[in-house]
């Protein structure tokens, strides 16, 4: 009977610190599913910031892949305050220099 009430318990502090954490989220002017978005840019911004290191040895393919990609994390960055992500600024504006050196190169040729 204790092992239920245990269980029943931890149940009811992960609802509650969910539920916490959306009221923040709303509180702040943030959707959850933006939020999300957001997370999984993130994660692609760590790659795409890899990729523009060196996106001059890209083919093609790849840098349109790149721009594609980096659209994406564009977006989702777009939906969340500054703030936020102010650690990945810089990441983010050499992924955002890369995008516009390889629009500027594709639209050229």
């Amino acid at each position: 009977m204790e092992l239920f009430g245990i269980i029943y318990v931890l149940l009811f502090l992960i609802f509650g610190a969910t539920l916490y954490a959306v009221v923040q989220l709303r509180m702040a002017g943030i959707k959850v599913k933006d939020f999300y978005s957001f997370i999984e840019a993130n994660q692609k911004l760590d790659k795409l910031y890899n990729f523009a290191k060196k996106y001059e040895k890209l083919s093609a393919q790849q840098q349109v892949i790149f721009l594609l990609e980096a659209e994406v994390v564009f977006n989702a960055f777009d939906k969340i305050p500054n703030i936020i992500w102010e650690e990945e600024y810089q990441k983010y504006n050499k992924v955002l220099d890369t995008y516009k050196d390889i629009k500027l190169l594709r639209w050229q040729s």
